[in-house]
């Protein structure tokens, strides 16, 4: 027994000794090698890398790499490497290359071509993060990209000219198509370009109330998460360059031009989220006003603030012809105070809850005389359903003389967009009528698709006129009234997109024209 335990005690002993650890008496020899030279010192037992790298006068950089890490402690015969990392920003100028569209028009004869913009490179400035380790190069990563000029996209526009024959039409029409802006004037048969860009986004597309002024958005060449788009105005008459709005981008729900002699307009942003819906509202709004061809810098009426029960959607605004301003948002309609910038609530509304990342804003338009504002309002529904959730929608009527309120259609829909016609003379009375979208399934409005209605300004003699029964719907839009009468029509035109196509309808015969064949067609304005 003692013979066995002699000899496991001394085969313990010989594999104690060769494993390799901190030495715990005496100096050892380590080797540091930084800057291409290897240095060799004798160091006390215990001693860590860094004080290692202190002994021989080596500094270390914030970059720099050390292998070990500094507060491993050494053993004989151990090296100790610096590598160094050195970091520097170059910056270069890089080509941004142009795009070649196409679009189709009406305004080029049939199998021709012809090239409206001609594509024009644009310059970046790139700023480079380089890294080296002792003197080679490891990595390379933009950390900052300058537009210094946008590249301007090449359009070519090719052939599709309409079999329909020209109808004449008054005022300026308004067409966005292939994402750049045209001009109809005095007739449907000419169509000129007035913003050839290819990048109007159609979220603002708007004339000014005598149609001499397009306030419109253009896409941002930034990533949607940093910048949605911006706001530019351009005069209609073709002589002076678009202007963009100093300080205006992001702008999703609103932007709208006020009554006034003096053209001014008003705007309100949004923050971009990488999230969906892929902004935060601000619920800010923005005046400004047109010096000639040029806007002035933007005017502050309301701060930023939540916004109400679903204020991260946002809220909208309309104009009435009397220069007064309302606001609307999911569970309220008000007026806008535009001196102080208080909101005064005039009708509850009961608000959609969407079980998503979206928020339903009641459709609402004012009449001429800005007497009354026809608003979509959020039905009851029978039980179970809650009110929330309800999936009917009515057309209401708001007296803003008194705040009175009455229905004016049911099951509408809830994208059934109010616009209401000029004043016309009839007789010795002086009427107008309101257009609305009506929903080819009431109940399930959020997907259906929709017809155009007329009713009279009281609600009665409503009849749907476009498009026919047996035809497919409309996608949601609001109807462009024309601005004058025209002979030879029992009513008044109005003007829709339906399937990518521009059609005129007589709002008392029911009579449609369709202007365009093209298919591009995505939104309209008329003034």
């Amino acid at each position: 027994m003692k013979i066995r335990f002699t000899l496991t005690f001394c085969l313990l002993a010989v594999i104690l000794t060769g494993c390799r650890s901190p030495q715990l008496g005496g100096n050892l020899s380590v080797t540091v090698k930084a800057d291409g030279a290897a240095t060799r010192l004798e160091v006390q037992t215990g001693t860590t890398a860094a004080q290692a790298l202190e002994q021989a006068e080596v500094l270390v950089g914030s970059l720099d790499i050390v292998e070990p890490p500094l507060y491993t402690v050494l053993n004989d015969g151990d090296e100790v490497r610096v590598t160094r990392v050195a970091e520097t920003f170059v910056t270069e100028q890089v080509e941004i290359p142009f795009e070649k569209r196409i679009a189709r028009s009406e305004a080029v004869p049939e199998g021709e071509t012809r090239l409206l913009t001609p594509g024009q490179n644009g310059l970046q400035e790139l700023t480079w993060r380089v890294l080296t380790e002792d003197g080679e190069e490891t990595s390379r990563t933009v950390v900052k990209t300058v537009v210094l000029k946008e590249a301007v996209a090449e359009i070519t526009m090719v052939g599709a000219q309409s079999a329909f024959a020209p109808l004449p039409i008054p005022g300026r029409l308004a067409l966005l198509a292939g994402g750049s802006a045209w001009i109809m004037e005095g007739t449907t048969g000419i169509r000129k370009p007035l913003v050839a860009t290819g990048d109007l986004d159609g979220r603002v597309f708007a004339l000014s109330p005598k149609g001499d002024y397009l306030l419109y958005t253009r896409k941002s060449q930034k990533p949607p998460s940093q910048q949605i788009n911006t706001l530019w105005v351009v005069r209609t008459n073709g002589q002076s360059s678009p202007q963009q709005v100093s300080g205006a981008a992001n702008i999703v729900h609103f932007a709208g031009w006020a009554p006034t002699t003096t053209p001014k307009f008003a705007y309100s942003t949004v923050e971009p989220r990488p999230a969906a819906p892929g902004w935060q509202a601000n619920n800010d709004l923005y005046i400004v006003t047109m010096a000639g061809s040029l806007p002035n810098s933007p005017h502050k009426i309301i701060e930023a603030n939540s916004g109400g029960l679903y204020g991260w959607w946002g809220m909208s605004y309309a104009w009435g012809s009397d220069g007064r301003l309302v606001y609307v948002r999911p569970e309220e309609m008000g007026i806008v105070d535009q001196e102080t910038g208080l909101l005064r609530p005039m009708l509850d509304i009961t608000p959609l809850q969407t079980n998503s990342d979206w928020a339903w804003i009641p459709p609402l338009g004012w009449s001429p005389e800005a007497r009354t504002i026809y608003i979509v309002t959020h039905a009851p529904a029978p039980a179970p359903l809650t009110a929330e959730g309800s999936p009917y929608f009515d057309l209401t009527a708001v007296s803003m003389i008194n705040d009175a309120t009455a229905r004016m259609a049911q099951n509408v829909g809830m994208f059934a967009y109010p616009s209401a016609s000029p004043v016309r003379m009839s007789g010795k009375e002086r009427s107008f009528q309101v257009a609305y979208l009506q929903a080819i399934f009431p109940d399930q409005s959020e997907t259906s698709r929709y017809r155009v209605a007329v009713m009279d300004r009281d609600g009665s003699e409503r009849r749907v006129l476009f498009p026919p029964a047996d035809s497919v719907g409309l996608e949601p839009q609001v109807v462009a009234w024309a601005p004058q009468p025209l002979e030879g029509q029992v009513g008044d035109f109005f003007a829709v997109v339906y399937l990518g196509n521009l059609w005129l309808v007589d709002s008392g015969s029911g009579q449609a024209f369709q202007v365009t064949n093209d298919g591009m067609l995505a939104k309209i304005d008329w003034k």
